[in-house]
């Protein structure tokens, strides 16, 4: 365990509530850093938190509830954020959903939610943090998206997050080069591809029942599109957004790096 200091850095994690983000959290206090996590649910929120905490009493840890579809929402929580815990230095864009199902069917609503839960709010969590934060526009500063192997290749019946999460990567390659230019901190994406979450869970019930097939199939079938066999864990994507976060990572920028057990390979 790193020894503890006085004023240790910030990292901000959305939707650090369950899944990767939860195992990112992890990851990041194990380095050190004072964690700030944000999700929707309260009630997940106060769990998430207090299971931190009770892994170790020195980390250090807290939690905001935010929806971060709403700009105001996201403005006040990193102003609160920078006010009780300091200049995030580290930012990692995490909150996101699952969302499709055959393209001529899908609603509106359905589109713009998943626009504005993966890609958007990236966007605005972004722009609200380097606005108020000088700590995140130095060299150390990182900023790390996790976008997916679907924003490279496609997902069928997703077009909708895999339209979301291909923006992620192209807003992620752009500010890393603006940022760059000012001397500023490395800007990265983060790639899974199928990862054992709730979430994924999620989307097995929904392709099984849009191929009218079981969930069991429909596990057999991803798990046969993967090299190594299996899922990739959470704690294995924390682990890449860890490397990312740290020092070691100063000369990467504009990247888009792939956590998906030989799935895309570009």
């Amino acid at each position: 365990m790193p020894a503890h200091t006085e004023s240790p850095s910030v990292a901000l994690v959305t939707g650090g509530t369950s899944g990767i983000g939860l195992a990112i959290a992890q990851a990041l206090l194990q380095d050190g850093l004072k964690v700030v996590v944000t999700g929707r649910d309260t009630g997940k929120l106060d769990t998430a938190v207090r299971s931190l905490k009770m892994e170790d009493d020195w980390f250090d840890v807290a939690g905001y509830a935010c929806d971060v579809r709403d700009r105001s929402a996201v403005h006040d929580m990193v102003e609160q954020c920078t006010k009780e815990h300091g200049e995030p230095r580290i930012l990692v864009n995490n909150a996101g959903r699952s969302g499709g199902g055959a393209t001529a069917a899908i609603p509106d609503e359905l589109w713009l939610d998943v626009m504005d839960t993966n890609l958007n709010s990236v966007f605005w969590v972004t722009r609200e943090v380097v606005r108020a934060s000088e700590a995140i526009k130095q060299p150390t500063g990182r900023i790390i998206n996790i976008a997916s192997t679907g924003g490279k290749q496609g997902v069928s019946y997703g077009a909708p997050y895999s339209a979301a999460k291909a923006g992620v990567i192209g807003f992620t390659k752009a500010l890393a080069k603006e940022l760059a230019l000012a001397g500023g901190p490395t800007v990265n994406a983060v790639c899974p591809g199928y990862v054992e979450t709730p979430m994924a869970q999620d989307v097995r019930a929904s392709y099984a029942e849009l191929n009218q097939i079981s969930e069991e199939q429909v596990l057999t079938e991803f798990q046969s599109k993967i090299p190594i066999g299996r899922y990739c864990t959470p704690e294995e994507v924390a682990g890449m957004v860890r490397y990312l976060a740290g020092p070691a990572a100063a000369s990467v920028t504009a990247q888009a790096l792939n956590v998906c057990g030989g799935l895309g390979s570009y």
